[in-house]
């Protein structure tokens, strides 16, 4: 891509690919575990203030960042300390997300909330944190965010093509690093209990585990996956803000995993990466009534491909006479307790 995209263009299909990032750890929770999250930006948004308030540390000893002088604070906060130091910041990033996933996962499941009410509270979790992020003007610049592209990292500028080129190459990196991560977590036993867990968790609990600490396990590794892609984004888009916690985000990423198909993993990075491209090629075409025709393409898919794209693409496979497989556990297949079933109801027939 480097080699025929030009650098806007790339910089652009960086954010898109940290995009896809979150839509990796949405699929994760409910493509597999059943469980529709409408807050996951909140995990986003603190992954990216971690980046944005260690790159707004990078100024010579003994001076704060501009913004603080605006509202009279003279000494750095305590909050902001640890965040001198690249390795803590590189932690907090995935570490206080899924602390604060890891919370609130525990708090909601182990009263055996799920399904719609789940939903409704991770969206009220949403709201709490916007609005308390909103009215931080001294901490955190409250509305208008932090800035990160007038920033400098090891002496250059974050807006600078060759350090926007090396975030793009880690942003790949860490696509295919959190994709590996993901398909290893549901291609095994721990994966199967997921899909148990989403099918039928009475069952699950009847068989001797406990759902509510597997949820909360895989609620936590959702919302550090989260603020890996918050993270990624606010280097490339330059600046960080308490919109990334606003309701629409959180529904956006739900769109883009029903694109591309639940349950899939693929399907999350290529609905992502559809939708957005086609937001950004519509909005440039047709500035006016680009939000019409997505309305459209949102219909199309939902009412001709409830699937979504991948899902869509199995059914035709199956119609052409392909075996299907299931699409939840690929590895399903291999189990030799499932094979030596298989084999004794072929030889009973």
């Amino acid at each position: 891509m480097p080699l025929f995209l030009p650098a806007f263009r790339l910089r652009l299909l960086g954010r898109f690919l940290s995009l896809a990032v979150v839509a990796l750890g949405v699929d994760l929770i409910w493509g597999y575990t059943g469980l529709l999250s409408l807050g996951h930006g909140i995990f986003f948004a603190l992954g990216g203030y971690a980046i944005a308030m260690f790159l707004n540390l990078q100024l010579p000893p003994g001076q704060l960042p501009e913004f603080f002088t605006l509202y009279g604070v003279k000494s750095l906060p305590l909050l902001w300390q640890p965040f001198h130091s690249l390795p803590i910041t590189l932690l907090a990033l995935v570490i206080i997300p899924g602390l604060v996933a890891g919370l609130l996962g525990y708090l909601i499941f182990r009263n055996r909330i799920k399904g719609v009410y789940f939903s409704i509270l991770t969206q009220a979790a949403l709201l709490v944190f916007y609005n308390f992020f909103n009215g931080q003007q001294k901490l955190i610049n409250g509305t208008n965010g932090l800035k990160t592209d007038t920033q400098t990292i090891f002496g250059l500028l974050v807006s600078d093509p060759k350090v926007q080129f090396t975030i793009y190459e880690i942003t790949v990196l860490a696509l295919l690093l959190i994709y590996l991560l993901c398909r290893w977590l549901t291609s095994g036993r721990f994966g199967r209990l997921l899909i148990a867990i989403r099918d039928d968790e009475t069952r699950v609990r009847f068989s001797g585990y406990d759902p509510t600490w597997f949820k909360v396990l895989v609620f936590s590794i959702s919302g550090a996956i989260a603020g890996v892609a918050g993270a990624l984004y606010t280097v490339q888009t330059g600046i960080i803000t308490p919109s990334s916690m606003e309701v629409a985000f959180s529904i956006e990423i739900v769109i883009w995993v029903a694109v591309g198909g639940r349950a899939t993993l693929v399907g999350a990075i290529i609905g992502t990466l559809l939708v957005r491209l086609a937001q950004s090629f519509l909005s440039e075409q047709f500035p006016d009534v680009w939000l019409f025709f997505q309305g459209a393409l949102f219909l199309t898919v939902v009412t001709v491909l409830p699937n979504g794209i991948l899902g869509g693409l199995g059914q035709l496979m199956t119609a052409l006479g392909w075996r299907p497989r299931l699409a939840t556990y690929p590895a399903i297949e291999a189990d030799p307790e499932i094979q030596q079933e298989r084999e004794l109801l072929e030889h009973e027939q």
